[in-house]
């Protein structure tokens, strides 16, 4: 079991449903859903019956309730006793991800906690977040459906479905989703060869026998953003991803099922610097 599905656990418990849980913790709720079922799922126990749009504690959830409301209150207190060790964490924290917006949270409350820290924030895709991680350039990554591999430790931050992006008024108002054939029909926004979104869209492209071709390939997903922006054509994006670009619309792909884990990852031979191992708690404590 993770700490982080038990937290998921305890908040939707403690505040009595998804939603108000995911937006207690500033987390997406298909994220914090994906949590709790993977800890129903580890140890074969239903902790919640879920009646439409509402939840209760089974029996066994009860049980687990009473342990995580005893396991969090000495959390704080630990947190509460330790922290006079703040000042002991210093230098640079380097950051490479291929989107900010799932560590967003976790840079205010690490920068508060430990002012100390002069922080390095640049965005790649995965490939570079990698070869950066591997290089020493930098001490922690955010990549999206990252392989296992033994020379790095990983913990997932979530996962949502890859989805469209259109500029406000490129489709007509009555098209509220595609199907994958359907983008056939428009002009493409890709990232470059690099990235995992693109990766998966063209593996499902050649497993259905089609080809997608873009009409234009950028570099970094704030540049597609601004494209795709302009009118220049469709984009896609994991929906964690989306932000709040006014400029933009989500569209959904009703039949294209996959999804985008993201993943904040450092190498195990670095586990015990002292900024990573703050930063995590940080990433923990989201």
């Amino acid at each position: 079991m993770r700490y982080s599905q038990l937290r998921a656990f305890h908040h939707v418990a403690l505040h009595g449903g998804f939603s108000r849980a995911a937006e207690a913790l500033h987390q997406t709720q298909p994220a914090l859903s994906d949590q709790v079922r993977k800890l129903e799922q580890a140890h074969d126990t239903l902790l919640f019956h879920r009646d439409h749009k509402q939840v209760r504690l089974t029996q066994a959830g009860e049980g687990l309730f009473r342990l995580t409301r005893q396991f969090f209150e000495l959390e704080t207190g630990i947190g509460e006793y330790l922290s006079h060790s703040r000042a002991s964490v210093h230098g640079t924290l380097r950051i490479i991800a291929d989107s900010a917006l799932h560590i967003t949270d976790a840079l205010g409350r690490f920068q508060t906690a430990y002012p100390k820290v002069f922080i390095s924030l640049q965005t790649g895709n995965t490939e570079e977040v990698l070869t950066r991680l591997r290089n020493y350039d930098a001490e922690v990554g955010v990549v999206g459906n990252l392989e296992p591999a033994s020379d790095l430790v990983s913990h997932e931050l979530g996962r949502t479905p890859i989805i469209a992006i259109a500029a406000k008024d490129m489709l007509p108002p009555t098209v509220k989703s595609l199907r994958f054939d359907d983008l056939l029909n428009w002009p493409l926004v890709f990232r470059e060869s690099g990235s995992h979104t693109r990766q998966s869209l063209e593996s499902e492209a050649k497993r259905r026998k089609i080809t997608l071709k873009p009409t234009i390939a950028v570099d970094g997903r704030e540049a597609m953003h601004a494209v795709v922006a302009s009118g220049a054509g469709l984009g896609f994006v994991s929906e964690a991803e989306f932000g709040r670009d006014a400029r933009l619309r989500k569209v959904p792909i009703t039949d294209l099922n996959i999804s985008m884990t993201e993943t904040l990852v450092h190498l195990s031979t670095r586990s015990d610097v002292p900024v990573i191992r703050a930063f995590l708690r940080s990433v923990e404590n989201i």
